[in-house]
């Protein structure tokens, strides 16, 4: 499922119109990515929880060449699915 077919879903389950639901999930996105930026941790009960992890730096092969390269250290985004996903998932 693309972003489109997801506001197509939302606005059908929801009963709102397609721009409606592209501004929720617009506003959702962008609360989700500035709570992340601030180091913090966005939770939905059932659902999961985003997180943001630290990757150390470290040695890298490149694959046409073999030389050895610096890759720097960074935080990256993660996400943890809760009980009632996994559950349906299986």
């Amino acid at each position: 499922m693309n972003k489109a077919e997801l506001i197509d879903a939302m606005a059908g389950d929801a009963g709102i119109s397609k721009a409606q639901a592209k501004s929720a999930l617009d506003s959702f996105t962008s609360n989700v990515a500035g709570a992340l930026s601030k180091g913090g941790r966005v939770s939905l009960v059932g659902f999961g929880a985003f997180s943001v992890s630290k990757r150390a730096a470290r040695d890298g092969r490149n694959p046409q060449t073999g030389a050895v390269i610096k890759i720097k250290a960074k935080n990256v985004a993660k996400f943890k699915a809760g009980s009632d996903l996994d559950s349906k998932l299986n």
